[in-house]
Parts: structure tokens; C-alpha cells; sequence
């Protein structure tokens, strides 16, 4: 069994947050500098602790009833489930939940279809790639080469076309045969007529490394490390030409699935829907820039990922098993049975033999020697993510051998027109017929229904309920979840037949969840801390592109990791000097409304003299962190305050004006506002 690809990736993401640059003059060098030290350690400080909630238990908040919050204030409690069921508030979002009463806006969540949310969709209007079939796709963006031949063709077309209509003035036209009818051969000289004839299997889709070889080590998200990656840049606010409004190269689809994402994670009222998309998408990760995935990326995450974020997992496993997207991506779609080839000419030779006493014609080649052509083989990339990561999980007590055996239930699972209308297609010819053993069951129902009965074995397998379980309280409660609470989510996996909503609301309705030990535990993402920015300032966005590339610049290329594992959900992967002091870089650009695109009213939000620097640090201080914060972060911001960044005026000016967005941003670039 090969090892973990968990234990490879914060090298990874270190490797390409350390490449940021910085630019803050010194004072705010040492405040970043001190907000790392606080960050690095990820305990809670009992002294930002009111007083009432260490010494004792106060009464419940009726804003509580029917939660099992006894450690955590109402407005705590509030703040913890909308950083960690949500975004981040926006302005006013605390007082408004507490008015409805807590446990119903999570009821709420809980049930997205109940919640209209067709203000962010009319913000996507704008984006029509995400309408758009895969097919539709690849011929709208296609590769510049691609599109040049087109281009070529429809030209030499046009001069057909010309020249025909020149002979008709001279030549009488030719009466149509019998057989076709003008014109009728005209689309052979399509491109789409020329792919079609082509084999199955494009040779370009043969080449692509796979994700899961060991030989490709540089990872393709790191800024800088291929062409491909246009998701950050030096500058956030320039637009590189291949993704403008009117491109129509292939990379425009991707930036506006990126687009979209951040949009509604802005402002979707389905905050849970929304984090439960990003999670699955990762935990069923699959990279943009290998192939042909660019265009089949798009109906993965609206047809596959979405409508089964919070059903059943069985459903949501044979969903991604079926897409074009993974089966390209871990190289599903080429595997087949080794001995297919084989079977096939032997049947070729059997209906050429009929009739002529069982003698091969003097031409014919040797059995061996036809199946030995274009043959292809078993690949288990599939097969063993398929357990490793999807299901069962590293420790889930499977084998090479159950590896094997799994691979060979999903031979014939493939993609139909993979260049023209990419389709999940099972190709019988391809299929392994024979019995196989999989973690000690036989699998022989035939045919399609081998794969769908491994699906239903891993996914009914208590390992796979502990797995799932486990992955999902680390990214809701801890990066080290209590054993106990893995255990009841679980059970209810198992009892509940792979129903994710339960999971969830079982991990939601218990103790730990809401524990003195879970608030403010977890570190944010690039992605996480960049919409928990613009939530928290009441930004209008309208041009969520430099918000994208700032996500990439920080350390997170939205679709473009690598790995299958996914990106990291763990402190590792996202704590150190490079990312920590970007990340403070954009709170501070964003807070000034120095992002394109993207404005916020920070003076009206603060609602306080501009000329009183430490009463404008004291309402920041209370709004962004509920008026909790360590006393390093508050010896450090205090420091701040007769910067020249922050007081804008001359040394000898009677009248200091503050600049309420430089607060704004050092207090969002604290260490507290970088949990969640």
C-alpha cells in the first residue's frame, strides 16, 4: 500500500507561500511579525475570556434554546457557528440571528432549498460559462490551436464556397444523385465530422501525467511554477489578457468557476451549502489544469458536487465515479481489462470464420498478434483513491490486492465523445467479466453493476464512517477532533445509510462543537479568510477577479491543486511567515479600498470620530472580534496608532486625521481574526 498523500502537501503549500512578497514599512513589519507569533500558538487565551463565562455557568441565552451551548456568551456562540457554518458575519448578521433564535437559523442551513437565494444568483448572470454544457464548452473555448485550425477550415470553406458559386455562372449545376442530396458532404470537412473519426481516445489525453505518479513532484499551484496558473500574480488588480470579459481561451471557463465560487461565498444565503461545496470539491478534488478537465470542470461542480452536498454519500461517490471529469483526472476512462483485446479479435474471428470450416483466411494475423494492437491495460490510479481518499481512508484495512480488485470493477467506466460531448459511457467490450474480491466479498453481479456494488460495499463500510466522519469534524471543530464526537457522527453515518445531514446535525447538536476548546481553534484557508474579510466590511463587489487572485497570491489557487488529497485543512499547511504577512497585505488593501472592483463605507461601519485614533482601534476591536482580543494583538495594534500610516498628517499638524481603513485592516489581519 502506498503511503499517504496527506503527509506530502503542507510541504507543498509552504513551498508556495514563501515565495509572497511584502511590502509593509517597518512598524507594520513588527506588527505582522507579532501576529505570526500569536497565530503559531493555536491555544486560545483564557485572558480574552470574560470573566462570567470562566468563573462560572451563566444562565442560558434564550437566543440558545435547544442547543447544548454551556462554555460559550450568545454572541460567541453566534460568532463561532458563522465562522464555522458560514463565512464569516456581515454587518448586522449577529443581531439578526440572535433575533431569530440560533438553533433556527442552523435548521435553516441545514435545509438550503428552504432559502431564497436568488439575489446571488442574478449577481451570476454575468458568468454564462456556468450554464454552459461540457460540449458547449469545448466548442466556444477551445485551444488556440484548436481554434486556429477552425478558423482555417471555415476559411477555406468560404473560398470553396466562392469559387463554387464562380462556376455556376459557366457550368450548369450537376442534378443530385439518387443517393444524397446537395451539399450533403460538405460537413466530412467539419472538424467536429474529423474528431468523431478519430479514435476513441485522443493521444493527447495518453500523455497527460497522472496526478498520483510519483515522478511529477512540482506542484502546479505554486505561483510562478507553469504557465498555466493565471489564478495570482504580482498584481491582484491587473487582469491578464486570457482572462478578460471577452476572452475565449479555455482558461476563462476556469476563472469563471472561480469567480463564481468567491460570489457566492459572499453572498449566497445558503452559507452552509456553500462551505459543504467547498469541502466535498476537495475531499473529491480535481485539478483544472490536466487535460481536458478545463471543460469538464464546470458540470462537475454544478451536476455532480452540488445537489448531493448534504444526501446520502453513496449517491454522492457514484456521482463523481460517473463524471467525465474524475474519470479523466485519476484516468479512469483508459482503464480496461487486459485480456479485452484479446476477447475482441477472437470474436472478430469467429464471425469471419463462419461459414469457411473454422479456417483463418492465408491474410489473416495470428490471434496474439491483433490483440497485442492498441491494446490497453488495468489502471488502478482510480481504484486506489478510490479507498485511500474517497472512502475508506489510509487506515482503512485494504490491500495492493483489494486495490487491484477494485480497478477491475471499473473497467468499462469511460468517457463517450470525450473531444465533442463528453458523457459517462460503460463500454462493455473493455469490462473485466470475471469474479473479483474485494475486502473479502466476491463482486459478480456483471457488468456496470460490479462498480456500483463495490460503491455500496465502501460506502457501507464502518471505516468509511469513521473516515468521513473524522474529515468532517476536523474541518467543523478541530484539527484534532475529540474521539468521542467521531464516534456518534459515525454511528449515525452508519445508521442512517451515509445520510450527511444527519452526520452533521449530530455534530452540530453536540457539546464539542460548541466547546471552549473548539472557538477560534481553527486557522482560516487564503480562500476562508479573504470572503471572511469582505463579509465582515459589508464590501460591494463587483469584480470578484482580484478577490480570485488574491486568494491564489496568499497561497490557495482556487482549482488548482494538484493532488488528489485536496488541499490541506490543518494549521500546518497555512501557518508560516510568507502567507501569514500576505494575508495582512490584503486586509490592509481591502480595508483601504485599494482592491479593484470592490468598495467598502469603513468610516460609516465604525461609526466614530476620525479623529480619535485609540476610540477608532476600540470599535474595530469590537466589531471584527467581539471585543476579544490577547494582549500581545492589543499591545501591538496600540503600537500602530501614531504611524504615519494610520495618523495622516504632518508631526507639527494641531489636528491628527486617522485613517480608519489602516485600523480597520491591522485589526483584521490579528491573529484572532485569522481563526475561526
Amino acid at each position: 500500500m502506498k503511503p499517504s498523500h496527506a503527509k506530502l502537501l503542507p510541504r507543498q503549500h509552504s513551498s508556495q507561500t514563501q515565495r509572497a512578497t511584502v511590502s509593509l514599512r517597518p512598524k507594520a513589519l513588527l506588527a505582522a511579525f507579532l501576529s505570526i507569533a500569536c497565530v503559531l500558538s493555536l491555544g486560545v487565551d483564557v485572558s480574552a475570556i470574560p470573566a462570567a463565562a470562566k468563573d462560572k455557568k451563566p444562565k442560558q441565552d434564550p437566543a440558545l434554546k435547544g442547543l447544548p451551548i454551556t462554555e460559550l456568551t450568545a454572541d460567541e456562540a453566534i460568532l463561532h457557528a458563522m465562522n464555522r457554518l458560514a463565512y464569516g458575519p456581515r454587518p448586522g448578521d449577529v443581531e439578526r440571528v440572535r433575533q431569530m433564535g440560533l438553533a433556527k437559523w442552523i435548521d435553516q442551513q441545514l435545509t438550503p432549498n428552504s432559502i431564497d437565494d436568488s439575489a446571488v444568483n442574478a449577481r451570476l448572470d454575468n458568468l454564462p460559462t456556468l450554464s454552459m454544457s461540457s460540449a458547449r464548452l469545448i466548442q466556444e473555448y477551445p485551444q488556440p490551436k484548436q481554434a486556429a485550425i477552425q478558423a482555417a477550415k471555415r476559411a477555406d470553406a468560404a473560398a470553396n464556397t466562392t469559387q463554387q458559386l464562380a462556376n455556376d455562372v459557366t457550368t450548369p449545376p450537376a442534378p443530385p444523385s439518387s443517393s444524397a442530396a446537395v451539399g450533403q458532404s460538405a460537413p466530412r470537412n467539419s472538424p467536429e465530422v474529423n474528431v468523431a473519426d478519430k479514435a476513441a481516445v485522443p493521444a493527447s489525453m495518453k500523455t497527460k501525467p497522472s496526478p498520483t505518479n510519483p515522478d511529477v513532484a512540482a506542484n502546479l499551484t505554486t505561483p510562478g511554477a507553469g504557465k498555466r496558473n493565471v489564478l495570482s500574480g504580482p498584481d491582484p488588480n491587473a487582469v491578464p489578457r486570457v482572462i478578460a470579459d471577452d476572452s475565449k481561451k479555455p482558461q476563462r471557463v476556469i476563472e469563471e468557476l472561480a469567480m463564481a465560487k468567491v460570489t457566492r461565498a459572499i453572498y449566497s444565503e445558503r452559507q452552509l451549502q456553500q462551505v459543504m461545496d467547498d469541502f466535498w470539491f476537495n475531499h473529491f478534488n480535481v485539478y483544472a489544469a490536466k487535460g481536458e478537465d478545463k471543460w469538464y470542470l464546470t458540470s462537475y461542480e454544478r451536476d455532480v458536487i452540488q445537489p448531493h452536498t448534504l444526501g446520502k454519500f453513496k449517491d454522492l461517490v457514484t456521482a463523481t465515479a460517473e463524471s467525465p471529469a474524475m474519470l479523466f483526472y485519476l484516468d479512469n476512462f483508459l482503464s480496461a481489462d487486459p485480456n479485452a483485446a484479446q476477447r475482441q479479435a477472437a470474436l472478430r474471428a469467429m464471425r469471419q470464420n463462419r461459414g469457411r470450416r473454422g479456417r483463418p483466411p492465408a491474410h489473416q494475423a495470428p490471434l496474439g498478434q491483433q490483440a497485442r494492437k492498441n491494446t490497453r491495460g488495468l489502471n488502478e490510479n482510480y481504484g486506489r483513491e478510490l479507498m485511500e481518499l474517497h472512502t475508506l481512508g489510509v487506515e482503512g484495512g485494504y490491500t495492493q490486492k483489494d486495490v487491484t480488485e477494485l480497478a477491475r470493477c471499473f473497467t468499462g467506466w469511460t468517457i463517450d465523445k470525450p473531444r465533442l460531448n463528453p458523457e459517462f459511457k460503460f463500454d462493455e467490450k473493455l469490462h473485466d467479466p470475471d469474479q473479483k474480491i474485494v475486502l473479502k466479498k466476491k463482486i459478480h453481479a456483471g457488468g456496470m453493476k460490479d462498480g456500483e456494488q463495490a460503491i455500496e460495499l465502501l460506502a457501507k463500510n464502518p471505516s468509511t464512517a469513521k473516515f468521513i466522519s473524522t474529515k468532517l469534524a476536523r474541518r467543523f471543530v478541530s484539527d484534532n477532533p475529540p474521539a468521542p464526537l467521531v464516534a456518534r457522527m459515525a454511528k449515525t453515518f452508519e445508521s442512517g445509510d451515509g445520510d450527511i445531514r444527519a452526520v452533521m446535525h449530530t455534530m452540530i447538536y453536540s457539546p464539542e462543537f460548541w466547546s471552549r476548546e473548539a472557538y477560534r481553534a481553527k486557522i482560516k484557508t487564503p480562500f476562508e479568510l479573504v470572503v471572511s474579510d469582505v463579509r465582515a466590511l459589508g464590501t460591494d463587489v463587483d469584480t470578484p477577479m482580484p478577490l480570485v487572485q488574491w486568494v491564489g497570491r496568499i497561497g490557495e489557487p482556487l482549482y488548482q491543486c494538484q493532488p488528489p488529497t485536496g488541499y490541506a485543512d490543518t494549521a500546518e499547511a497555512w501557518v508560516n511567515t510568507g502567507a501569514l504577512l500576505n494575508r495582512l497585505n490584503f486586509s490592509l488593501t481591502l480595508a483601504g479600498n485599494k482592491v479593484r472592483g470592490a468598495r467598502a463605507d469603513v468610516g460609516s461601519l465604525l461609526g466614530v470620530d476620525a479623529t480619535e485614533p485609540k476610540v477608532a482601534l476600540q470599535r474595530a476591536l469590537q466589531i471584527f472580534l467581539g471585543g476579544q482580543a490577547s494582549p500581545t494583538t492589543l499591545e501591538t495594534l496600540q503600537k500602530q496608532l501614531d504611524s504615519p500610516q494610520v495618523l495622516q498628517a504632518k508631526l507639527d499638524d494641531p489636528v491628527k486625521k486617522v485613517d480608519l481603513g489602516v485600523v480597520t485592516g491591522l485589526v483584521l489581519g490579528a491573529p484572532e481574526f485569522q481563526r475561526r
